[in-house]
């Protein structure tokens, strides 16, 4: 005798435990061949229901054996059983369970695409199904546009999709009137006539009659399991014709000659690499439907979103704006310099008694290979006079190539040179803070005097207005060293060094190299070196803290934005659990289900950070266009930074709704209102 395709031993279903413990069915022992059309029948809460669940693989039994072609379910995980619904089983339900915010050619192809089937062959069959089935012209008919019998031979369409081997029918014409019942009555004779094997679960006996074997259940055991006698074939085939003309519009038009469903369709197509990313896309459709369908709750979500990616990177680009700012000050003073100050460090109190920096350290400097230019300096503050009119200022007493050394252009006039330091030339070159305090009736500064404290000194320079130290309101004149320190100050020390090392040597090495030299020429090392790459290096630390400070305390609404797209998740996961459910009674796995709920969670935080970025790149054009002292630089890297986060927040607060759709019982989730 051949093995049944369907054997069930000894099945118990109890739900809940102890003195609460309910049994639904008990020790149930039935066997289904392959091609047989059964009806199972009992009265409500017989266990009918039960155990069509635990035929299709929706539940598990808590005790006993069922094979499904001689492979024992009990060994199968979740995966593997949703394998067995969508490859073998079609289900047809009551209410019959389509996806309202699809079509009935995408809820006909759901199962397909979990199967893996490529594009192109399922919708081709799906579309043949439909218009085999009398639904031609409502491919792209929403369930709520279509009547109930349409929307039950949509559900038998979605339920051949794949095949359709076994197909279980849960109380099929519960929810139809008579003509639409009989005819969909027809059907499934005909699809038992082509070798479907139909499992009829039904309260009906004028339903139960349609089968060639009624099983009853009672009190959640099998009482009898009967054949049914052979009918009259003309009878029926008259009658099927005359329900056919009374409603063209609920039923298909199918005939008892008809060719056969199966063979007016493609076969069904097979697996391709195109799988994945055929779930994939159905789950990204399915995230941008729910979030279209749920407007203001969506962009609410995304509101914290919004401002934590939009605080987050409006800070980093005013940090990097600040950067920015000071080391373009930085390059005011010029490149790959080294300055040389007496002391131990900036701050020393005895560095004013340590009058070892002469000139002719300066000299010996300037003869090193690796060095560009050097210049000496001296500095002191005095009052400048001219005319009626004075002023204190920072006097400078420099090489001729400190000019070079820090990078400052004229605006007027020419720099000193070596003759004049030489000479000990009463020469000035100015700032245009002091030709703006002194000559800013349109009169020409060069060759005018000046007189510092008590020296007269003569202009032949202005220098180029700059955004470096001298910037801001400080009144700032250059002379040759030699004269700063024997007419202007008295003495014959130097206030600091400044040395330029060539552009292909590295600073590093030249710093180390000018220190062994001067600890060399002074015997001990009574002086201190400083560079512009130490600066940049303090000020990269600096602002580095506090971008982190400052967007550690933004992140806190990013993560008040992520507890809200999570609290959504949830209650978007409760809303659609009967959707969840159908999915997984067509054949999705646990995979799919998680995939769905993550990718909607991922696609709200994108979208919030999409926003988020546009708004700070917004605030920051309209800083830029209103603020003169710096500009807010928002970085690619930062754009990326964001949408990295947006990703995050979206998988780590997505994932703990969408593991809970995941883990739900397809039975549970199906009788969920």
């Amino acid at each position: 005798m051949a093995t049944p395709l369907l054997r069930l031993r000894g099945i118990t279903r109890t739900y809940g435990s102890g003195e609460n413990a309910l049994t639904v069915l008990k020790d149930v022992d039935l066997d289904i061949a392959a091609g047989e059309m059964i009806a199972i029948i009992g009265p409500s809460g017989s266990g009918k229901s039960t155990l069509m669940n635990i035929l299709g693989c929706l539940d598990r039994a808590t005790a006993g054996r069922y094979l499904v072609d001689g492979h024992d379910i009990a060994e199968m995980d979740s995966d593997a059983l949703a394998a067995l619904r969508r490859e073998r089983f079609g289900f047809i339900f009551q209410r019959y369970q389509l996806l309202p915010d699809m079509d009935a050619m995408s809820n006909v192809e759901v199962p397909a695409i979990y199967a893996g089937i490529d594009a192109l062959h399922r919708r081709r069959r799906a579309q043949a199904l439909l218009e085999r089935l009398g639904l031609g012209e409502r491919l792209h008919h929403r369930p709520g546009e279509m009547s109930g019998g349409q929307q039950q031979r949509t559900s038998i369409a979605r339920a051949l999709v794949n095949g359709g081997e076994v197909i279980l029918a849960d109380e099929p014409t519960g929810a139809l009137d008579t003509r639409a019942g009989e005819a969909l009555m027809k059907l499934l004779e005909e699809l038992h006539r082509q070798g479907h094997t139909i499992i009829v679960i039904t309260h009906e006996p004028e339903v139960a009659a349609h089968a060639q074997r009624i099983v009853e259940i009672r009190d959640g055991r099998i009482v009898s399991d009967r054949a049914v006698a052979a009918r009259a074939v003309e009878g029926r085939v008259v009658a099927e014709h005359a329900v056919a003309e009374k409603d063209t519009t609920s039923a298909p038009p199918v005939s008892a000659s008809a060719t056969s469903i199966a063979s007016a369709v493609p076969p069904v197509g097979t697996g391709t690499g195109s799988g994945w990313r055929d779930r994939f896309l159905e789950a990204f459709r399915m995230a941008l439907s729910a979030m279209l369908a749920h407007r203001m709750r969506s962009f609410l979500t995304m509101l914290g979103i919004i401002i934590g990616i939009a605080s987050v990177t409006s800070v980093v680009a005013l940090a990097g704006g600040a950067k920015q700012s000071i080391i373009e000050q930085i390059g005011a003073l010029g490149t790959n310099t080294i300055d040389i100050y007496p002391g131990e460090d900036f701050g020393d109190s005895r560095s004013g008694k340590v009058r070892t920096l002469d000139a002719r350290d300066a000299d010996a400097l300037s003869a090193l290979s690796y060095v560009d230019s050097v210049t000496p300096s001296v500095s002191a503050n005095a009052t400048l006079r001219y005319g009626n009119a004075d002023a204190q200022a920072q006097i400078n007493g420099v090489g001729a190539d400190y000019f070079r050394v820090k990078g400052i252009e004229l605006a007027a006039g020419r720099f000193f040179e070596d003759a004049a330091v030489r000479a000990l030339e009463q020469v000035a070159v100015i700032d245009h803070n002091t030709r703006e305090r002194f000559f800013d009736d349109g009169v020409d500064p060069i060759g005018r005097i000046l007189l510092i404290g008590n020296v007269p000194c003569r202009v032949i320079g202005v220098a180029k207005e700059s955004n470096g130290p001298q910037s801001g309101g400080n009144l700032g004149v250059w002379t040759p060293y030699t004269t700063a320190m024997a007419r202007l100050q008295g003495q014959d020390h130097l206030s600091n060094i400044t040395v330029r090392v060539r552009d292909d040597v590295p600073m590093g090495a030249a710093e180390d190299a000018i220190v062994r030299l001067l600890t060399l020429r002074h015997g001990r090392k009574d002086f201190f070196t400083s560079n512009a790459e130490d600066i940049r290096e303090t000020i990269d630390r600096t602002t580095g803290v506090m971008t982190t400070l400052i967007s550690s305390i933004a992140l806190i609404s990013l993560l008040v934005g992520g507890i809200g797209v999570m609290n959504i998740m949830l209650v978007s996961v409760t809303e659609r659990t009967r959707e969840i459910g159908v999915r997984m009674a067509v054949g999705a796995r646990q995979s799919d289900i998680m995939q769905q709920f993550l990718i909607e969670s991922v696609v709200i935080c994108l979208v919030g950070g999409a926003i988020g970025v546009a708004l700070a790149m917004s605030t920051a054009g309209i800083f830029n266009s209103l603020s003169g002292s710096f500009k807010m630089v928002v970085s690619t890297a930062s754009i990326a930074a964001a949408f990295a986060c947006s990703t995050a927040v979206g998988v780590m607060f997505g994932f703990l709704p969408a593991r809970n759709a995941a883990r739900m019982d397809p039975v549970e989730a199906l009788s969920r209102e």
